[in-house]
């Protein structure tokens, strides 16, 4: 009766947690590289940027001015939003073979549905460390670096629904390395990835924006400063727009999901505060 009783007693903070922030249909995160803010972001609308849709899509929702990364290189950052933890890992290494929560298990033994879509993979479940003349590579895609997920998690950017509606509670979208600004240092990179993202998410944001559905632009790193300051926003019918100032990291993005959809907080993300403040009168979606 007791043991009973502590267990009610600590899932209240999570449950009134949870009833503070939305609850969408469907979240969408997409990861970008190696950028900068101050590379991504115009400091006002009187100026060019080389990512005029991204910019775009700031205006209209939660632009975070003091989003951080938590690491340098790539791996470590996609392993800490994906599991709340760098698992010691300080560099780019393939293959690891990793355990432990995670956001798609957790999302998985609570009834709700996760995958990850990974631009110039070659075949579902795949676990090589390259392909596509290392346009794709695993160490920008997490899940696959835990063989206790089933190989439904990890599919291809071919396998993305065209009814939207059927996309899992939780995705993610891992550009290839042409598309999402890891290969070039200059604008171009930032023109191609700005315009693959407005061809290839452009449709999704316009149905989302009435489907109860967020998306979350934000990138692995930026291009290796100590600040390691980076563009991160919301997008979506529950997000109130605007310029936020508070600092977030990639384990405040990971607490809001979990507690978006009552699940324990993974790891490191358990000492961070989930994201509100940002959000209209919180909405339950169906799932």
């Amino acid at each position: 009766m007791v043991a009973c009783l502590l267990a009610a007693a600590a899932a209240l903070p999570l449950a009134a947690r949870a009833a503070k922030l939305p609850r969408p249909d469907h979240v969408l995160i997409v990861i970008e590289e190696n950028k900068s803010f101050d590379q991504i972001i115009a400091r006002s609308l009187m100026m060019k940027s080389a990512a005029p849709y991204i910019n775009a899509l700031a205006s209209r929702g939660a632009l975070f001015t003091d989003s951080h990364a938590l690491a340098h290189p790539s791996e470590p950052n996609y392993l800490a939003l994906f599991s709340g933890s760098t698992h010691g890992v300080r560099e780019d290494r393939c293959p690891l073979a990793l355990s432990g929560p995670n956001l798609a298990a957790g999302l998985l033994e609570r009834g709700f549905s996760f995958a990850t879509y990974s631009e110039s993979m070659p075949a579902r479940g795949f676990k090589g460390c390259f392909a596509d003349h290392t346009l794709y590579a695993r160490k920008h895609n997490p899940a696959a670096n835990w063989s206790s997920l089933p190989g439904s998690v990890n599919l291809r950017f071919e396998d993305f629904p065209r009814d939207f509606a059927r996309l899992p509670t939780v995705a993610l979208v891992i550009p290839n390395q042409a598309n999402d600004m890891h290969n070039g240092r200059g604008p171009d990179s930032i023109r191609r990835g700005d315009a693959w993202l407005e061809s290839r998410i452009g449709p999704y944001v316009r149905w989302a924006a009435s489907h109860n559905s967020l998306l979350i632009l934000t990138w692995d790193e930026d291009d290796f400063s100590p600040e390691n300051h980076i563009a991160t926003l919301f997008v979506g019918p529950m997000v109130r727009p605007g310029r936020y100032g508070g600092r977030i990291d990639h384990y405040r993005v990971l607490r809001t999901l979990t507690d978006m959809y009552g699940l324990p907080p993974l790891g490191e993300a358990a000492r961070s505060d989930p994201i509100t403040g940002v959000w209209r009168r919180a909405k339950r979606g169906g799932n």
